[in-house]
Protein backbone atom coordinates (compact mmCIF):
# COMPACT_ATOMS: atom_id res chain seq x y z
CA UNK A 1 0.00 0.00 0.00
CA UNK A 2 1.06 3.23 -0.40
CA UNK A 3 2.69 5.85 1.92
CA UNK A 4 -0.35 8.24 0.67
CA UNK A 5 -2.95 5.46 2.11
CA UNK A 6 -0.95 5.47 5.15
CA UNK A 7 -1.15 9.15 5.58
CA UNK A 8 -4.69 9.39 4.83
CA UNK A 9 -5.51 6.41 7.18
CA UNK A 10 -3.80 8.11 10.36
CA UNK A 11 -5.66 11.04 9.72
CA UNK A 12 -8.97 9.79 9.57
CA UNK A 13 -8.27 7.69 12.68
CA UNK A 14 -6.63 11.26 14.49
CA UNK A 15 -10.46 12.99 13.38
CA UNK A 16 -12.14 9.94 14.80
CA UNK A 17 -10.45 9.45 18.05
CA UNK A 18 -10.90 13.45 18.43
CA UNK A 19 -14.74 12.75 17.58
CA UNK A 20 -15.02 10.37 19.69
CA UNK A 21 -14.18 12.34 22.62
CA UNK A 22 -16.04 15.49 21.66
CA UNK A 23 -19.38 12.76 21.50
CA UNK A 24 -19.03 11.63 24.89
CA UNK A 25 -19.04 15.03 26.53
CA UNK A 26 -21.85 16.41 24.83
CA UNK A 27 -24.59 16.74 27.64
CA UNK A 28 -27.43 18.04 25.16
CA UNK A 29 -30.92 15.68 25.95
CA UNK A 30 -31.58 12.99 23.82
CA UNK A 31 -31.75 12.92 20.28
CA UNK A 32 -35.54 13.18 18.77
CA UNK A 33 -37.30 13.95 15.67
CA UNK A 34 -39.02 17.25 17.67
CA UNK A 35 -35.78 18.65 18.01
CA UNK A 36 -34.67 18.73 14.67
CA UNK A 37 -35.08 21.11 11.92
CA UNK A 38 -34.65 19.91 7.95
CA UNK A 39 -35.00 22.05 4.76
CA UNK A 40 -38.11 20.85 4.11
CA UNK A 41 -39.48 22.79 6.95
CA UNK A 42 -37.44 25.74 6.81
CA UNK A 43 -39.06 26.10 2.58
CA UNK A 44 -42.75 25.12 4.19
CA UNK A 45 -42.28 28.43 6.53
CA UNK A 46 -40.59 30.91 3.99
CA UNK A 47 -43.70 29.93 1.60
CA UNK A 48 -46.32 29.41 3.88
CA UNK A 49 -45.74 31.78 6.53
CA UNK A 50 -45.80 28.39 9.01
CA UNK A 51 -43.20 27.70 11.70
CA UNK A 52 -40.18 26.01 11.16
CA UNK A 53 -39.99 24.61 14.43
CA UNK A 54 -41.34 20.80 14.77
CA UNK A 55 -44.88 20.29 16.89
CA UNK A 56 -44.84 18.74 19.68
CA UNK A 57 -47.84 16.36 18.27
CA UNK A 58 -45.37 15.35 15.49
CA UNK A 59 -44.92 11.54 15.56
CA UNK A 60 -44.20 9.05 13.56
CA UNK A 61 -46.86 7.17 11.97
CA UNK A 62 -47.26 3.96 10.26
CA UNK A 63 -50.06 5.06 7.95
CA UNK A 64 -48.16 8.19 7.27
CA UNK A 65 -46.28 9.17 4.03
CA UNK A 66 -43.44 11.57 4.48
CA UNK A 67 -42.36 12.92 0.75
CA UNK A 68 -40.46 16.31 -0.26
CA UNK A 69 -39.29 18.21 -3.74
CA UNK A 70 -37.23 20.56 -3.77
CA UNK A 71 -34.69 22.16 -7.07
CA UNK A 72 -31.52 21.30 -6.81
CA UNK A 73 -27.81 22.35 -8.32
CA UNK A 74 -25.05 19.84 -8.86
CA UNK A 75 -21.67 19.03 -9.25
CA UNK A 76 -19.42 16.31 -10.40
CA UNK A 77 -16.09 16.55 -11.97
CA UNK A 78 -17.09 13.78 -14.80
CA UNK A 79 -20.37 16.22 -16.59
CA UNK A 80 -19.87 19.70 -15.03
CA UNK A 81 -22.33 21.81 -13.12
CA UNK A 82 -25.91 20.75 -13.64
CA UNK A 83 -29.28 21.77 -12.12
CA UNK A 84 -32.45 20.05 -11.51
CA UNK A 85 -35.03 18.62 -8.87
CA UNK A 86 -34.71 16.17 -6.48
CA UNK A 87 -37.75 14.17 -4.39
CA UNK A 88 -37.59 11.82 -1.21
CA UNK A 89 -40.62 9.61 0.36
CA UNK A 90 -41.19 7.30 2.76
CA UNK A 91 -43.85 5.46 4.75
CA UNK A 92 -43.88 2.50 6.88
CA UNK A 93 -45.97 -0.66 5.12
CA UNK A 94 -46.26 -1.95 9.09
CA UNK A 95 -45.23 -1.34 12.76
CA UNK A 96 -42.13 0.65 12.95
CA UNK A 97 -40.87 -0.82 15.39
CA UNK A 98 -40.53 -4.13 13.37
CA UNK A 99 -40.89 -2.86 10.07
CA UNK A 100 -38.05 -0.92 8.02
CA UNK A 101 -39.37 2.71 6.39
CA UNK A 102 -39.71 2.28 2.78
CA UNK A 103 -37.89 5.08 0.48
CA UNK A 104 -38.27 6.60 -2.71
CA UNK A 105 -35.76 8.45 -3.92
CA UNK A 106 -35.70 10.39 -7.78
CA UNK A 107 -34.23 13.46 -9.60
CA UNK A 108 -33.59 15.05 -13.12
CA UNK A 109 -30.85 16.87 -14.12
CA UNK A 110 -29.47 18.71 -17.10
CA UNK A 111 -25.94 20.18 -17.10
CA UNK A 112 -24.47 23.21 -18.60
CA UNK A 113 -23.02 20.92 -21.24
CA UNK A 114 -26.20 19.66 -22.00
CA UNK A 115 -25.99 15.99 -20.37
CA UNK A 116 -28.84 15.07 -18.21
CA UNK A 117 -30.20 12.04 -16.49
CA UNK A 118 -33.28 10.79 -14.81
CA UNK A 119 -33.01 8.37 -11.60
CA UNK A 120 -35.87 6.61 -9.69
CA UNK A 121 -34.84 4.30 -7.22
CA UNK A 122 -36.76 2.32 -4.18
CA UNK A 123 -36.37 0.26 -1.35
CA UNK A 124 -39.59 -1.19 0.03
CA UNK A 125 -40.09 -3.36 2.76
CA UNK A 126 -43.39 -5.25 3.39
CA UNK A 127 -45.13 -5.93 7.20
CA UNK A 128 -42.41 -7.03 9.26
CA UNK A 129 -39.91 -7.31 6.32
CA UNK A 130 -41.35 -10.09 5.04
CA UNK A 131 -40.76 -8.90 1.17
CA UNK A 132 -37.87 -6.56 0.12
CA UNK A 133 -38.37 -5.10 -3.31
CA UNK A 134 -34.99 -2.84 -4.17
CA UNK A 135 -34.34 -1.59 -7.80
CA UNK A 136 -33.07 1.50 -10.20
CA UNK A 137 -33.92 3.03 -13.44
CA UNK A 138 -31.70 4.99 -14.41
CA UNK A 139 -31.61 6.87 -18.56
CA UNK A 140 -29.44 9.68 -19.24
CA UNK A 141 -26.64 10.87 -21.58
CA UNK A 142 -23.25 11.52 -20.64
CA UNK A 143 -19.66 12.06 -21.53
CA UNK A 144 -16.86 10.31 -19.57
CA UNK A 145 -13.07 10.44 -19.89
CA UNK A 146 -11.70 7.09 -20.73
CA UNK A 147 -8.49 6.25 -19.17
CA UNK A 148 -8.53 2.47 -19.90
CA UNK A 149 -7.93 -0.23 -17.62
CA UNK A 150 -6.60 -1.63 -14.67
CA UNK A 151 -4.89 0.59 -11.75
CA UNK A 152 -1.14 1.95 -11.43
CA UNK A 153 -0.54 4.70 -13.82
CA UNK A 154 -1.78 7.65 -15.12
CA UNK A 155 -3.23 5.86 -17.89
CA UNK A 156 -2.54 2.42 -18.93
CA UNK A 157 -3.61 0.60 -22.28
CA UNK A 158 -4.18 -2.91 -23.50
CA UNK A 159 -0.87 -3.73 -24.42
CA UNK A 160 0.01 -4.50 -28.07
CA UNK A 161 -2.33 -7.14 -29.66
CA UNK A 162 -2.86 -8.63 -33.16
CA UNK A 163 -6.61 -8.69 -34.31
CA UNK A 164 -7.25 -10.23 -38.17
CA UNK A 165 -4.07 -9.76 -38.81
CA UNK A 166 -3.65 -6.09 -37.75
CA UNK A 167 -1.12 -4.90 -35.32
CA UNK A 168 -2.46 -3.11 -32.41
CA UNK A 169 0.45 -0.58 -30.46
CA UNK A 170 0.08 0.03 -26.89
CA UNK A 171 -2.59 3.28 -26.38
CA UNK A 172 -1.80 4.59 -22.79
CA UNK A 173 -4.20 8.28 -23.33
CA UNK A 174 -7.33 9.47 -22.43
CA UNK A 175 -10.19 10.07 -24.50
CA UNK A 176 -13.65 11.17 -23.78
CA UNK A 177 -15.89 9.23 -24.78
CA UNK A 178 -20.21 10.24 -25.22
CA UNK A 179 -23.13 7.68 -25.28
CA UNK A 180 -26.68 7.31 -24.26
CA UNK A 181 -27.31 4.49 -21.62
CA UNK A 182 -30.90 3.30 -19.96
CA UNK A 183 -30.07 1.35 -17.06
CA UNK A 184 -33.30 -1.04 -15.04
CA UNK A 185 -32.58 -3.43 -12.20
CA UNK A 186 -34.92 -4.66 -9.92
CA UNK A 187 -34.58 -7.39 -6.68
CA UNK A 188 -36.82 -8.94 -4.93
CA UNK A 189 -35.93 -10.55 -1.14
CA UNK A 190 -37.92 -12.78 0.86
CA UNK A 191 -36.98 -13.03 4.49
CA UNK A 192 -35.98 -16.25 5.64
CA UNK A 193 -35.01 -15.42 9.16
CA UNK A 194 -34.24 -12.55 11.36
CA UNK A 195 -32.38 -10.05 9.11
CA UNK A 196 -31.61 -12.75 6.72
CA UNK A 197 -32.53 -12.42 3.19
CA UNK A 198 -32.19 -14.59 0.18
CA UNK A 199 -34.32 -13.32 -3.59
CA UNK A 200 -33.65 -12.76 -7.40
CA UNK A 201 -34.41 -10.17 -9.97
CA UNK A 202 -33.34 -8.90 -13.58
CA UNK A 203 -31.05 -6.59 -14.51
CA UNK A 204 -30.51 -4.38 -18.06
CA UNK A 205 -27.95 -2.33 -19.60
CA UNK A 206 -28.49 -0.79 -23.09
CA UNK A 207 -25.30 1.94 -24.12
CA UNK A 208 -25.93 3.00 -27.25
CA UNK A 209 -24.40 6.25 -29.65
CA UNK A 210 -21.16 5.72 -27.94
CA UNK A 211 -18.75 8.20 -29.90
CA UNK A 212 -15.20 8.83 -29.54
CA UNK A 213 -15.60 13.27 -28.37
CA UNK A 214 -12.27 13.99 -29.53
CA UNK A 215 -11.95 14.26 -33.55
CA UNK A 216 -8.22 14.42 -33.85
CA UNK A 217 -7.75 10.88 -33.86
CA UNK A 218 -8.93 7.76 -35.45
CA UNK A 219 -11.71 5.90 -33.74
CA UNK A 220 -9.19 2.78 -33.40
CA UNK A 221 -7.05 4.29 -31.04
CA UNK A 222 -9.67 4.71 -28.33
CA UNK A 223 -10.09 2.03 -25.42
CA UNK A 224 -13.51 1.22 -26.28
CA UNK A 225 -12.85 0.30 -29.63
CA UNK A 226 -9.81 -1.76 -29.10
CA UNK A 227 -11.59 -3.67 -26.14
CA UNK A 228 -14.80 -4.30 -28.04
CA UNK A 229 -13.01 -5.62 -31.38
CA UNK A 230 -10.76 -7.58 -29.26
CA UNK A 231 -13.33 -8.87 -27.36
CA UNK A 232 -16.55 -9.46 -29.43
CA UNK A 233 -18.79 -6.65 -28.54
CA UNK A 234 -19.95 -4.40 -31.08
CA UNK A 235 -18.26 -0.66 -31.52
CA UNK A 236 -21.57 2.24 -31.06
CA UNK A 237 -23.69 -0.20 -29.14
CA UNK A 238 -24.08 -3.21 -26.96
CA UNK A 239 -26.59 -4.91 -23.95
CA UNK A 240 -25.90 -6.50 -20.74
CA UNK A 241 -28.72 -7.98 -19.68
CA UNK A 242 -29.18 -10.36 -16.74
CA UNK A 243 -30.19 -12.52 -13.88
CA UNK A 244 -29.62 -12.08 -10.51
CA UNK A 245 -29.29 -14.05 -7.84
CA UNK A 246 -28.98 -13.32 -4.36
CA UNK A 247 -28.17 -13.59 -0.53
CA UNK A 248 -28.51 -10.55 2.00
CA UNK A 249 -28.10 -9.93 5.94
CA UNK A 250 -29.75 -6.74 6.95
CA UNK A 251 -30.27 -5.02 10.08
CA UNK A 252 -29.74 -1.50 9.24
CA UNK A 253 -32.04 0.59 11.13
CA UNK A 254 -32.65 2.29 8.27
CA UNK A 255 -31.51 2.80 4.68
CA UNK A 256 -31.56 6.47 3.85
CA UNK A 257 -28.73 7.07 6.30
CA UNK A 258 -28.19 4.28 8.96
CA UNK A 259 -26.90 5.20 12.50
CA UNK A 260 -26.20 1.36 13.20
CA UNK A 261 -26.78 -2.21 11.86
CA UNK A 262 -25.12 -4.27 9.06
CA UNK A 263 -25.52 -4.63 5.32
CA UNK A 264 -24.17 -7.33 3.85
CA UNK A 265 -25.26 -8.47 -0.07
CA UNK A 266 -23.87 -11.47 -2.20
CA UNK A 267 -25.43 -11.33 -6.13
CA UNK A 268 -24.15 -13.63 -8.62
CA UNK A 269 -25.17 -12.15 -12.03
CA UNK A 270 -25.47 -14.13 -15.42
CA UNK A 271 -25.70 -12.31 -18.27
CA UNK A 272 -27.47 -14.22 -21.43
CA UNK A 273 -27.74 -13.80 -24.97
CA UNK A 274 -31.07 -15.13 -24.53
CA UNK A 275 -31.99 -11.75 -22.75
CA UNK A 276 -30.31 -9.36 -25.44
CA UNK A 277 -26.87 -9.58 -23.89
CA UNK A 278 -24.27 -9.75 -26.58
CA UNK A 279 -21.81 -12.18 -24.89
CA UNK A 280 -22.74 -14.56 -22.21
CA UNK A 281 -20.27 -13.65 -18.57
CA UNK A 282 -20.68 -14.85 -14.99
CA UNK A 283 -20.10 -12.43 -12.16
CA UNK A 284 -20.09 -12.40 -8.61
CA UNK A 285 -20.26 -9.09 -6.16
CA UNK A 286 -19.67 -8.51 -2.77
CA UNK A 287 -21.07 -5.92 -0.96
CA UNK A 288 -20.47 -5.11 2.79
CA UNK A 289 -21.30 -1.94 5.07
CA UNK A 290 -21.32 -1.57 8.52
CA UNK A 291 -22.13 1.37 11.00
CA UNK A 292 -21.39 1.79 14.68
CA UNK A 293 -22.82 4.78 16.14
CA UNK A 294 -20.60 6.36 18.92
CA UNK A 295 -23.34 8.65 20.90
CA UNK A 296 -26.37 7.44 23.10
CA UNK A 297 -27.54 10.42 23.14
CA UNK A 298 -26.37 12.16 19.72
CA UNK A 299 -26.72 8.60 17.54
CA UNK A 300 -25.49 10.95 14.27
CA UNK A 301 -22.09 10.58 15.17
CA UNK A 302 -21.12 7.19 13.13
CA UNK A 303 -18.19 5.50 12.23
CA UNK A 304 -18.87 3.26 9.02
CA UNK A 305 -17.21 0.91 6.68
CA UNK A 306 -17.79 0.43 3.05
CA UNK A 307 -16.20 -2.73 0.49
CA UNK A 308 -17.97 -3.45 -2.61
CA UNK A 309 -15.99 -5.72 -4.93
CA UNK A 310 -17.23 -7.46 -8.14
CA UNK A 311 -15.32 -10.57 -10.25
CA UNK A 312 -15.88 -11.70 -13.75
CA UNK A 313 -15.81 -15.28 -12.96
CA UNK A 314 -16.39 -16.31 -16.84
CA UNK A 315 -17.11 -15.17 -20.57
CA UNK A 316 -16.64 -10.90 -21.26
CA UNK A 317 -18.58 -7.76 -20.10
CA UNK A 318 -19.28 -5.07 -22.78
CA UNK A 319 -16.48 -2.36 -22.23
CA UNK A 320 -19.09 0.30 -20.39
CA UNK A 321 -20.53 -2.53 -18.10
CA UNK A 322 -16.94 -2.87 -16.61
CA UNK A 323 -17.43 -2.28 -12.79
CA UNK A 324 -15.27 0.69 -11.72
CA UNK A 325 -15.35 3.98 -10.08
CA UNK A 326 -18.57 5.03 -10.14
CA UNK A 327 -20.23 2.10 -10.94
CA UNK A 328 -22.23 0.93 -7.74
CA UNK A 329 -26.11 1.26 -8.29
CA UNK A 330 -25.94 5.14 -6.86
CA UNK A 331 -23.07 6.25 -8.87
CA UNK A 332 -20.81 7.03 -5.43
CA UNK A 333 -18.01 4.78 -5.53
CA UNK A 334 -14.28 6.80 -5.46
CA UNK A 335 -15.06 10.21 -4.42
CA UNK A 336 -11.72 11.81 -5.49
CA UNK A 337 -12.22 10.38 -9.24
CA UNK A 338 -14.38 10.96 -11.80
CA UNK A 339 -16.81 8.28 -12.86
CA UNK A 340 -14.62 5.18 -14.66
CA UNK A 341 -11.41 6.75 -13.73
CA UNK A 342 -10.59 3.22 -12.66
CA UNK A 343 -11.58 -0.10 -14.28
CA UNK A 344 -11.17 -3.48 -15.17
CA UNK A 345 -12.63 -7.28 -15.37
CA UNK A 346 -12.45 -7.29 -11.48
CA UNK A 347 -12.62 -4.38 -9.36
CA UNK A 348 -12.16 -3.81 -5.71
CA UNK A 349 -13.68 -1.22 -3.33
CA UNK A 350 -13.00 0.32 0.68
CA UNK A 351 -14.12 3.34 1.99
CA UNK A 352 -14.14 4.62 5.63
CA UNK A 353 -16.25 7.61 6.68
CA UNK A 354 -16.74 9.15 10.08
CA UNK A 355 -20.26 11.64 10.14
CA UNK A 356 -21.37 14.02 13.19
CA UNK A 357 -23.84 16.95 13.62
CA UNK A 358 -22.64 20.24 12.93
CA UNK A 359 -25.86 22.31 14.36
CA UNK A 360 -27.63 21.40 17.47
CA UNK A 361 -30.91 20.71 15.60
CA UNK A 362 -29.00 18.62 13.18
CA UNK A 363 -29.96 20.54 10.25
CA UNK A 364 -25.99 20.72 9.22
CA UNK A 365 -24.13 17.89 9.25
CA UNK A 366 -20.16 17.36 8.77
CA UNK A 367 -18.37 13.92 6.99
CA UNK A 368 -14.70 13.09 6.64
CA UNK A 369 -13.40 9.84 4.64
CA UNK A 370 -10.97 7.76 2.80
CA UNK A 371 -11.26 4.97 -0.10
CA UNK A 372 -8.70 3.52 -2.04
CA UNK A 373 -10.03 1.19 -5.17
CA UNK A 374 -7.98 -1.71 -7.22
CA UNK A 375 -8.55 -3.07 -10.64
CA UNK A 376 -7.44 -5.25 -13.06
CA UNK A 377 -6.94 -5.51 -16.88
CA UNK A 378 -6.22 -8.12 -19.77
CA UNK A 379 -2.38 -7.26 -19.51
CA UNK A 380 0.33 -6.98 -17.08
CA UNK A 381 -1.61 -5.14 -14.51
CA UNK A 382 -3.32 -7.78 -11.46
CA UNK A 383 -5.89 -6.88 -9.07
CA UNK A 384 -4.28 -6.02 -5.81
CA UNK A 385 -1.25 -4.97 -7.26
CA UNK A 386 -2.08 -1.48 -7.20
CA UNK A 387 -3.99 0.98 -5.14
CA UNK A 388 -5.69 4.17 -5.83
CA UNK A 389 -6.21 6.10 -2.55
CA UNK A 390 -8.62 9.09 -2.08
CA UNK A 391 -9.83 11.19 0.81
CA UNK A 392 -12.06 14.43 1.44
CA UNK A 393 -14.49 15.75 3.66
CA UNK A 394 -17.78 17.12 3.41
CA UNK A 395 -21.56 19.05 4.74
CA UNK A 396 -24.80 17.32 4.70
CA UNK A 397 -27.87 19.26 4.74
CA UNK A 398 -31.16 17.85 6.32
CA UNK A 399 -33.61 17.19 3.49
CA UNK A 400 -36.31 15.36 5.57
CA UNK A 401 -35.83 14.15 9.10
CA UNK A 402 -38.39 11.77 8.93
CA UNK A 403 -36.85 9.54 6.08
CA UNK A 404 -33.50 11.20 7.38
CA UNK A 405 -32.50 12.20 3.41
CA UNK A 406 -29.58 14.99 3.08
CA UNK A 407 -28.25 17.07 0.79
CA UNK A 408 -24.23 15.92 0.08
CA UNK A 409 -21.38 17.94 -0.81
CA UNK A 410 -17.65 16.69 -0.56
CA UNK A 411 -14.27 17.73 -1.68
CA UNK A 412 -12.00 15.15 -1.93
CA UNK A 413 -8.48 14.38 -3.40
CA UNK A 414 -6.78 11.17 -5.20
CA UNK A 415 -3.50 10.10 -6.98
CA UNK A 416 -2.14 11.71 -10.10
CA UNK A 417 -3.55 14.94 -8.87
CA UNK A 418 -7.54 14.46 -9.52
CA UNK A 419 -9.85 16.41 -7.15
CA UNK A 420 -13.36 18.05 -7.16
CA UNK A 421 -16.25 18.66 -5.59
CA UNK A 422 -19.04 15.52 -5.58
CA UNK A 423 -22.92 16.51 -5.14
CA UNK A 424 -25.56 13.81 -4.53
CA UNK A 425 -28.55 12.88 -2.17
CA UNK A 426 -28.66 11.30 0.44
CA UNK A 427 -25.09 9.35 2.36
CA UNK A 428 -22.72 7.62 -0.23
CA UNK A 429 -23.06 4.43 1.56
Amino acid sequence: MTRAVYRLTLTLLVLLSAGKLFAQTLADPVDSLQSQVDATSILASIFNGKSSKPSATTTQSQNRTYWSVLPSAAYNPSVGFAVGVISSGGKYFGNPSTTTLSVINAGFYLSTSGLSTFEFKQNAFSAQNQWNLQGTVQIGKTVAMDNGLGTGRRSYGEGSFFMNDTHFENNPDAFPIRYLYIKANERLYRKLANHIYVGAGLSFNYYSHIDDDRKDIPITQTHNYRYSIRNGFPINSYQANGLLFNFQFNNRDQPNRPFRGIYADIVLRSNQTWLGSNRDAMQIKFEFRKYWSLSSTHPEHVFAVWHWSNYLLSGALPYLELPGTGSDAYGRIGRAFIIGRFKGMSFVYNEAEYRFPLTANKLLSGVTFINAETANNQQRIRLFRHWEPGGGAGLRLLFNKYTRSNLCIDYARGTYGSSGFFLGLNEVF
